[in-house]
């Protein structure tokens, strides 16, 4: 095996053993957003879910995961560059940074499917 695809495969390996374990947060995050607005629209006027609501939460779910997916595409080069060292000190910002966002959209989609009035 070459070097070059052996430092691929070591990128690989380390970003999925880094990032996969962090996606249970990210989905239990989301997932608590999501929940909290449903609370709230059962205690209103009342929630209303059909099929059609099911089908939307899990696209959603869906496009939340392949969105997580992005991580990759700053992982590895990041690792296979001169600043791999740096990198791997501030990655959890980059987790960080892509939690609070998704779960801002998490809670604008939520809004408008279990309280479109508002």
């Amino acid at each position: 095996m070459s070097d070059e695809v052996s430092a691929f495969r070591q990128a690989l390996t380390d970003g999925i053993r880094y990032w996969e374990p962090r996606r249970i947060v990210y989905n239990l995050v989301l997932a608590a957003v999501v929940a909290v607005h449903a609370l709230r629209a059962w205690m209103g006027p009342g929630l209303t879910v059909t099929i059609d609501t099911v089908f939307v939460l899990f696209l959603l779910w869906v496009l939340a995961n392949v969105a997580y997916c992005a991580a990759y595409v700053v992982e590895i080069p990041a690792q296979l560059s001169g600043f791999k060292a740096q990198w791997l000190k501030v990655r959890i910002a980059a987790f960080v940074v892509g939690l609070v966002f998704a779960a801002i959209l998490a809670h604008y989609f939520s809004q408008g499917i279990f309280r479109p009035d508002i």
